[in-house]
């Protein structure tokens, strides 16, 4: 049998081909062999990087994307309302009048004011009150308020020794009864007022006030003309005249010892004051 023919170009030796493959020259094998594994590798880089925009891309949106859309909001038809102002409601403005407020000086002064005055009317019913209860015929404010001067009877009487008042003579208690018994138009005896009357458990004059409520009579610390006026550091006086300034005329004796003198001073000074007693 005849051999089969032998090619003229035989193949490298360690180097087989199938059959009907094309023969390719070693640096075009190499090549496309390179290149089939570059292309791979660029493959996979695309792939991965698409997955990770694909993760990040929702984070970098805005936070309004997420939001969900607004509804549309379906309103009513209504029908449209015509208001019509008459000229007088719609003044101008520079119209209008002006006014003022009331600062907090002012406010304090009205009842600073109001409060006085409301003093002053309590102390006027006080002594309207205690004028009518004593009656005229004891008590005449047209004699104690006027009257001035020392018109004590017995200015000079013996000192220590007991007066017809049955106080002791020129003492501030014996001077008091007497403008007492003046006041109630009693200037010689019989006397209206004495000590068996008054103050029949002691003569000086701390004793006054327990004899006033001993007996149930008025005692105030708003002063009328012709009132007693007691201080528990036992003296009194005379009220001449109240004031409007809160202060009250005094008369009386022994201030100045066994002497008659006047004064001035505010009520408040005053420890109690003494109504004239009935009789």
């Amino acid at each position: 049998m005849r051999g089969a023919p032998v090619p003229t170009n035989p193949l490298p030796k360690g180097r087989f081909f199938l059959a009907n493959e094309p023969v390719l020259s070693t640096r075009r094998a190499i090549a496309a062999r390179r290149g089939g594994i570059s292309l791979r590798k660029q493959a996979s880089s695309v792939l991965v990087i698409g997955a990770v925009a694909m993760l990040v891309a929702p984070m970098a949106l805005p936070a309004f994307a997420f939001e969900p859309a607004q509804e549309e909001v379906a309103y009513a038809e209504t029908e449209s309302v015509t208001v019509e102002v008459s000229d007088s409601a719609a003044r101008r403005v520079d119209d209008r009048e002006t006014f003022s407020a009331t600062s907090v000086a002012e406010l304090a002064s009205t009842r600073a004011a109001a409060a006085r005055a409301a003093a002053a009317a309590a102390a006027a019913s006080a002594a309207a009150s205690r004028s009518t209860s004593l009656g005229a015929a004891v008590y005449n404010p047209s004699n104690s308020a006027v009257a001035a001067g020392d018109d004590y009877p017995f200015r000079a009487g013996p000192l220590k020794t007991l007066s017809p008042l049955r106080y002791i003579y020129r003492e501030c208690v014996d001077f008091v009864v007497w403008r007492l018994n003046r006041d109630a138009g009693s200037t010689s005896a019989p006397w209206k007022y004495t000590w068996g009357y008054l103050t029949p458990n002691g003569g000086n004059a701390r004793d006054f006030k327990a004899a006033w409520q001993g007996h149930g009579w008025p005692t105030s610390n708003s002063p009328v003309a012709g009132d007693v006026a007691w201080w528990a550091n036992n003296h009194v006086a005379y009220v001449k005249a109240v004031n409007a300034d809160g202060t009250v005329d005094l008369e009386e004796y022994n201030a100045v010892p066994f002497t008659y003198s006047t004064r001035t001073i505010p009520a408040s000074k005053v420890d109690l004051f003494l109504s004239p007693p009935p009789r």
